[in-house]
């Protein structure tokens, strides 16, 4: 039996073409609006096609530290005139780097729009890198990766990711970067980045909240309608990524940790293949739904071998990983992940039952309702339906789309990425005695 929340029940709630107002600047920015006149503040949120994809292996880490420079100085204003400029109306704007995009987010009262606009367009595109804050800051990216090299989870995911993507491919590094290489690098650098990579071609802005549409499109055209950069560079192909052909094993050592981590998995659907959904559905019941789904039950609840044991796919632009995620004692390590092999089996082998199925279908049509009740829920899931090309009616195919897929396709998903056989396991925190796999 189909999951029984229909599309219909909730369509006049979520956003679709009829109330998403969807502009193309002529520089080449796209702008979505949606209105909201039942609340006073606006929500802003977007991306420059800016990310670490296009660093290379000697500057890990550039886009981070280039783009957490831009609210530290501009040509126009310094770190306090921003901050106070923002504080003093009571707005929030966020910019940072990620794999494929640079992002910004900030919150206003609709009145403030223009003020939060004015200050994101500064920021992007007259950054002065001043070298005190940016002295400064390369002392606090510093000291949050000293932190995170003691973090478990932290170093076996990184292991992790070394570990299925080559060398050469941008998965195989971890955007926050290198220690090193962080110390080392110079201004010249971040302001190099800047101007090769920043500019209005593939950027997005989604406006959500207490302002007129046309207004709102009027505004981002105002601030950064005129921004052109000739210098800027396309994304760029990622290399393809192959599926593991056995079992690949890495013991991160940190000496006085008292739990290990473990991270198994293998790459993944990105979120425009096909059977992304299926791959989805599949992995909430394998380690999301209630208390972190099969895995959780097994492996934590009836077998008392971990702290946590869950699942995560990332999707995204390219083969993000699809990975299960366990804290255990040390000593349990070698069990967890047998409880591990058992679950991922029983998903290649055993198709999900009905009751199964159906409950895990009512949980991811369910969670939409959630997600759309802020403004910045409603700005995120707008700004995804652009970013994957996914059309402004998504979320209103979106309960039809999960109720129609079948307990096989959820198998096809599994068998086409996963094997017990073939995967790589991460494990960090102290050194474990004898064989895990």
């Amino acid at each position: 039996m189909a999951a029984q929340l229909s599309s219909s029940s909730i369509l006049s709630a979520i956003p679709g073409p009829d109330d998403i107002i969807r502009r193309e600047l002529p520089n080449g920015i796209t702008v979505l609006v949606r209105e909201n006149f039942t609340a006073q503040s606006v929500v802003i949120t977007g991306s420059l096609v800016a990310g670490a994809v296009f660093e290379s292996p000697e500057k890990q880490g550039l886009v981070g530290f280039a783009t957490s420079s831009l609210m530290r100085g501009t040509k126009d204003r310094d770190f306090t005139r921003i901050h106070e400029e923002l504080e003093g109306v009571g707005a929030n704007l966020r910019i940072g780097g990620g794999m494929h995009e640079v992002s910004f987010g900030g919150k206003s009262l609709g009145e403030d729009l223009p003020l939060l606009l004015d200050i994101l367009s500064d920021a992007l595109r007259n950054p002065s890198f001043p070298e005190g804050q940016v002295e400064r800051l390369r002392g606090e990216i510093m000291t949050g990766l000293k932190i995170r090299l003691q973090n478990t989870r932290y170093m076996a995911s990184r292991q992790f990711a070394r570990m299925i993507y080559p060398p050469e491919h941008p998965y195989h590094r971890f955007a926050d970067g290198e220690f090193e290489r962080i110390k080392n690098m110079t201004i010249d650098d971040l302001r190099g980045f800047h101007e090769r990579q920043f500019g209005p071609q593939g950027m997005m802005v989604v406006v959500v909240g207490n302002v007129k549409a046309d207004d709102a499109v009027a505004q981002v055209g105002h601030y950064l309608g005129d921004w052109v950069n000739p210098n800027q560079q396309p994304h760029p192909e990622l290399p393809p990524v192959e599926s593991p052909a056995e079992v690949s094993y890495a013991n991160v050592v940190i000496p006085g940790k008292s739990q290990s981590d473990i991270v198994l998995g293998v790459p993944g659907p990105s979120r425009y293949a096909d059977d992304f959904q299926a791959a989805r559905l599949a992995n909430n019941v394998l380690g999301v739904f209630g208390m972190m789904g099969r895995l959780g039950k097994n492996v934590r609840e009836e077998k008392g071998l971990a702290y946590y044991s869950y699942s995560q796919l990332e999707g995204g632009p390219g083969p993000g990983a699809w990975r299960v995620i366990a804290g255990v004692d040390p000593s349990s390590v070698k069990l967890a992940v047998e409880g591990i092999k058992v679950e991922l089996d029983r998903m290649l082998n055993e198709p999900v039952g009905e009751d199964d199925l159906d409950d895990n279908k009512m949980n991811l049509i369910g969670s939409l309702p959630l997600q759309l009740e802020s403004n910045e829920g409603v700005a995120g899931s707008i700004y995804n339906m652009e970013y994957y090309g996914l059309g402004l009616d998504y979320l209103r195919r979106y309960a039809d789309m999960i109720n129609s897929l079948q307990a096989s396709q959820l198998q096809e998903a599994m068998r086409r990425y996963w094997s017990t056989d073939a995967f790589a396991l991460a494990v960090a925190g102290p050194e474990l005695e004898g064989p895990v796999v």
